[in-house]
């Protein structure tokens, strides 16, 4: 006589960047498996090819192909398909900024967890009285190399492939010229002839794109001193 088959809850939550309404469920005992085989590896390929499927397998929902999400988008539902498969509440160890020196462990429900959004954002930079570069956010590959790669195998040449991906046009009122009918060589060197003032306005675009976020106070139990902590990133709900 077959084993019974356990029901598998399912939730719903708004993708960040579309404002679009999924159902999801948690990861499973087996998909667990498959990130923790995957992650032992070391093989970002690999990673990345078992965060996809898990991540797609566990959206409910049509028409979500995750490989074309934000990163944010996938930080966010990553978070959240993992924070309802161990339970509501994650406990995390934050390091105490006054003295810098003790952890204190504190407990965040994943439903206050949000992608908070920089009123100074924008996607459209003004380069100078002719042409604006429109950018789009990073997507998988780059999620996986901020949360899973080692941070010492990332260099300058990786920095500018990443920029040089998230451009998606250059315009002005009488032309356009995307992104996708250019080589990386053609982008890459479009990067280069910029100013430093030019550069820093992406390096902003970079710095205020939306991010997970989490404000948590605590009090050091050996100097009494209250502190106020944000957490921002994938990393730091789950290292």
């Amino acid at each position: 006589m077959p084993l019974p088959k356990i029901a598998t809850p399912t939730y719903e939550l708004v993708i960040p960047s579309s404002k679009k309404k999924i159902k999801y469920r948690p990861f499973l005992v087996k998909e667990e498996k498959i990130l923790i085989l995957a992650m032992e590896s070391e093989d970002t390929n690999q990673i990345a090819n078992a965060v996809k499927n898990v991540i797609s397998s566990c959206i409910l929902s049509r028409g979500i192909k995750v490989e074309k999400l934000s990163t944010f988008d996938i930080e966010y539902l990553f978070l959240n398909i993992r924070g309802k498969s161990v339970g509501e509440q994650i406990e995390v160890m934050v390091t105490c900024p006054d003295d810098k020196t003790t952890k204190v462990p504190t407990s965040i429900n994943i439903d206050s967890i949000k992608v908070q959004v920089d009123d100074k954002h924008s996607k459209d930079i003004v380069l100078d009285d002719q042409y604006t570069l429109r950018m789009k956010y990073p997507s998988l590959s780059e999620f996986i190399k901020n949360n899973f790669a080692n941070i010492d195998d990332i260099n300058v040449d990786d920095t500018f492939e990443l920029i040089a991906s998230c451009i998606e046009q250059v315009y002005s009122e009488e032309e356009s010229f995307a992104a996708s009918d250019c080589t990386k060589k053609e982008l890459s060197q479009f990067l280069e002839q910029l100013n430093s003032s030019q550069f820093k306005m992406i390096e902003t675009f970079f710095d205020t794109m939306p991010k997970l976020s989490h404000t948590v106070k605590v009090t050091n139990p050996n100097t009494g001193v209250e502190n106020e902590i944000i957490l921002e990133g994938l990393q730091s709900f789950f290292g």
